[in-house]
Protein backbone atom coordinates (compact mmCIF):
# COMPACT_ATOMS: atom_id res chain seq x y z
CA UNK A 1 0.00 0.00 0.00
CA UNK A 2 1.85 3.28 -1.34
CA UNK A 3 -1.46 5.94 -0.67
CA UNK A 4 -3.95 5.99 1.50
CA UNK A 5 -7.01 8.10 1.65
CA UNK A 6 -7.90 9.43 4.55
CA UNK A 7 -11.26 11.14 5.34
CA UNK A 8 -11.54 13.26 8.47
CA UNK A 9 -13.16 16.16 9.93
CA UNK A 10 -12.93 19.73 8.92
CA UNK A 11 -13.11 21.09 12.56
CA UNK A 12 -11.02 18.99 15.27
CA UNK A 13 -13.81 17.69 17.52
CA UNK A 14 -14.79 18.05 21.74
CA UNK A 15 -12.18 15.52 22.60
CA UNK A 16 -8.17 15.85 22.04
CA UNK A 17 -8.23 11.64 21.30
CA UNK A 18 -9.25 12.79 17.58
CA UNK A 19 -6.24 15.36 17.89
CA UNK A 20 -3.90 12.29 19.09
CA UNK A 21 -5.22 9.78 16.75
CA UNK A 22 -5.11 12.36 13.73
CA UNK A 23 -1.02 12.98 15.19
CA UNK A 24 -0.59 9.18 15.39
CA UNK A 25 -2.01 7.99 11.94
CA UNK A 26 -0.16 10.34 10.62
CA UNK A 27 3.23 9.23 12.17
CA UNK A 28 2.58 5.11 10.98
CA UNK A 29 2.08 6.36 7.23
CA UNK A 30 5.49 8.18 7.51
CA UNK A 31 7.21 5.44 9.60
CA UNK A 32 5.54 2.90 6.94
CA UNK A 33 6.50 5.43 3.89
CA UNK A 34 2.65 5.57 2.46
CA UNK A 35 1.94 8.91 0.86
CA UNK A 36 -1.36 10.66 2.45
CA UNK A 37 -3.95 11.66 0.21
CA UNK A 38 -7.09 13.85 1.94
CA UNK A 39 -9.35 16.42 1.49
CA UNK A 40 -6.43 19.59 0.76
CA UNK A 41 -8.13 21.41 3.71
CA UNK A 42 -5.78 23.61 6.12
CA UNK A 43 -8.39 23.60 9.00
CA UNK A 44 -9.50 21.14 11.92
CA UNK A 45 -8.58 17.13 11.65
CA UNK A 46 -7.75 17.61 7.86
CA UNK A 47 -4.45 20.31 8.90
CA UNK A 48 -3.57 18.21 11.83
CA UNK A 49 -2.95 15.05 9.76
CA UNK A 50 -1.25 17.13 6.78
CA UNK A 51 1.20 18.52 9.28
CA UNK A 52 2.51 15.78 11.36
CA UNK A 53 2.97 13.85 7.87
CA UNK A 54 5.07 17.34 6.36
CA UNK A 55 6.57 17.66 9.84
CA UNK A 56 8.03 14.15 9.12
CA UNK A 57 9.00 14.14 5.72
CA UNK A 58 6.33 12.30 4.51
CA UNK A 59 4.17 13.04 1.09
CA UNK A 60 0.92 14.60 1.31
CA UNK A 61 -1.61 15.22 -1.67
CA UNK A 62 -4.48 17.38 -0.92
CA UNK A 63 -7.69 17.22 -3.49
CA UNK A 64 -10.11 20.51 -2.66
CA UNK A 65 -13.02 21.82 -4.66
CA UNK A 66 -12.28 25.42 -6.19
CA UNK A 67 -15.12 26.76 -4.48
CA UNK A 68 -14.22 25.30 -0.79
CA UNK A 69 -10.69 27.35 -1.47
CA UNK A 70 -11.93 30.33 0.70
CA UNK A 71 -14.40 28.73 3.12
CA UNK A 72 -11.76 25.89 4.18
CA UNK A 73 -8.99 27.60 3.23
CA UNK A 74 -6.80 25.46 1.37
CA UNK A 75 -3.38 24.30 2.31
CA UNK A 76 -0.79 25.78 0.44
CA UNK A 77 2.11 23.74 2.13
CA UNK A 78 1.33 20.18 0.59
CA UNK A 79 3.94 18.20 -1.46
CA UNK A 80 0.70 18.84 -3.98
CA UNK A 81 -2.58 20.44 -3.95
CA UNK A 82 -4.79 19.21 -7.14
CA UNK A 83 -7.73 21.66 -7.61
CA UNK A 84 -11.08 20.20 -9.23
CA UNK A 85 -14.53 21.61 -9.65
CA UNK A 86 -16.63 19.82 -7.52
CA UNK A 87 -17.17 17.46 -4.65
CA UNK A 88 -17.50 14.14 -7.27
CA UNK A 89 -15.09 15.87 -8.49
CA UNK A 90 -12.75 15.52 -5.23
CA UNK A 91 -13.97 11.78 -4.19
CA UNK A 92 -13.50 11.03 -7.61
CA UNK A 93 -9.96 11.52 -7.75
CA UNK A 94 -9.11 10.49 -4.40
CA UNK A 95 -10.11 7.45 -5.14
CA UNK A 96 -8.11 7.42 -8.24
CA UNK A 97 -4.85 8.33 -6.53
CA UNK A 98 -5.29 5.78 -2.92
CA UNK A 99 -4.75 2.21 -2.92
CA UNK A 100 -7.35 2.14 0.22
CA UNK A 101 -9.39 4.26 2.70
CA UNK A 102 -8.94 5.67 6.37
CA UNK A 103 -12.00 7.27 7.97
CA UNK A 104 -11.43 9.31 11.42
CA UNK A 105 -14.37 11.20 13.11
CA UNK A 106 -16.00 14.06 11.24
CA UNK A 107 -18.92 15.35 10.02
CA UNK A 108 -21.51 14.92 7.24
CA UNK A 109 -18.87 15.22 4.28
CA UNK A 110 -16.39 12.69 6.22
CA UNK A 111 -19.73 10.17 6.12
CA UNK A 112 -20.24 11.22 2.83
CA UNK A 113 -17.08 10.38 1.20
CA UNK A 114 -16.96 7.23 3.15
CA UNK A 115 -19.74 5.57 1.57
CA UNK A 116 -18.92 6.77 -1.65
CA UNK A 117 -15.88 4.39 -1.12
CA UNK A 118 -18.11 1.58 -0.07
CA UNK A 119 -20.71 1.79 -2.59
CA UNK A 120 -17.94 1.60 -4.84
CA UNK A 121 -16.71 -1.19 -3.70
CA UNK A 122 -19.98 -2.86 -3.57
CA UNK A 123 -20.25 -1.83 -7.00
CA UNK A 124 -17.24 -3.22 -8.26
CA UNK A 125 -16.49 0.35 -9.48
CA UNK A 126 -13.04 -0.44 -6.60
CA UNK A 127 -11.33 -3.22 -4.77
CA UNK A 128 -9.45 -0.79 -2.12
CA UNK A 129 -9.59 -1.92 1.54
CA UNK A 130 -12.02 0.51 4.08
CA UNK A 131 -11.13 0.77 7.90
CA UNK A 132 -12.73 3.26 10.18
CA UNK A 133 -10.47 4.12 13.35
CA UNK A 134 -12.87 3.80 15.86
CA UNK A 135 -11.32 6.61 18.26
CA UNK A 136 -13.32 6.63 21.48
CA UNK A 137 -16.36 4.85 20.20
CA UNK A 138 -17.30 7.19 17.68
CA UNK A 139 -18.34 4.91 15.55
CA UNK A 140 -20.33 2.89 17.70
CA UNK A 141 -23.97 3.53 16.95
CA UNK A 142 -23.27 3.50 13.27
CA UNK A 143 -21.81 0.19 13.20
CA UNK A 144 -25.14 -0.81 15.24
CA UNK A 145 -27.04 1.03 12.54
CA UNK A 146 -24.77 -1.16 10.29
CA UNK A 147 -25.63 -4.19 12.02
CA UNK A 148 -29.21 -3.55 11.65
CA UNK A 149 -29.33 -2.97 7.58
CA UNK A 150 -27.65 -6.37 7.79
CA UNK A 151 -30.43 -8.00 9.74
CA UNK A 152 -33.28 -6.19 7.74
CA UNK A 153 -31.88 -7.56 4.62
CA UNK A 154 -30.69 -4.10 3.22
CA UNK A 155 -27.25 -5.02 3.03
CA UNK A 156 -25.69 -8.17 2.89
CA UNK A 157 -22.99 -9.79 5.60
CA UNK A 158 -20.53 -9.72 3.40
CA UNK A 159 -20.63 -5.55 2.41
CA UNK A 160 -20.88 -5.17 6.23
CA UNK A 161 -17.56 -7.07 6.56
CA UNK A 162 -16.06 -5.07 3.90
CA UNK A 163 -15.56 -1.95 7.18
CA UNK A 164 -12.35 -2.98 8.23
CA UNK A 165 -12.40 -1.52 12.56
CA UNK A 166 -9.89 -0.35 15.26
CA UNK A 167 -9.45 1.96 17.92
CA UNK A 168 -5.75 1.36 17.38
CA UNK A 169 -4.11 3.81 14.00
CA UNK A 170 -1.02 1.14 14.09
CA UNK A 171 -3.47 -2.24 14.29
CA UNK A 172 -5.57 -0.47 11.52
CA UNK A 173 -2.82 0.13 9.30
CA UNK A 174 -1.95 -3.02 9.67
CA UNK A 175 -5.08 -4.70 8.95
CA UNK A 176 -5.79 -2.64 5.72
CA UNK A 177 -2.20 -3.94 4.37
CA UNK A 178 -3.32 -7.36 5.19
CA UNK A 179 -6.58 -6.56 3.79
CA UNK A 180 -7.89 -8.50 0.26
CA UNK A 181 -11.46 -7.78 -0.99
CA UNK A 182 -12.86 -11.65 -2.54
CA UNK A 183 -14.82 -11.54 -5.36
CA UNK A 184 -18.17 -12.42 -3.42
CA UNK A 185 -17.40 -8.96 -1.18
CA UNK A 186 -17.70 -7.19 -4.76
CA UNK A 187 -20.91 -8.22 -5.67
CA UNK A 188 -24.07 -6.49 -5.34
CA UNK A 189 -26.88 -6.43 -2.78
Amino acid sequence: MKKLGIFCGSSTGASSKYEEAAISIGKILVQNKINLVYGGADIGLMKVLAEVVLSLGGHVIGVLPKFLIEREIAHWGLTELIMVESMYERKKKIAELSDGFITLPGGFGTLDESFEMLTWNQLRLQSKPFGLLNIDGFFDKLLEFLDRMVEDHFLKPVHREMIIVSDNPGDLIEKMKDARLTSESKTME
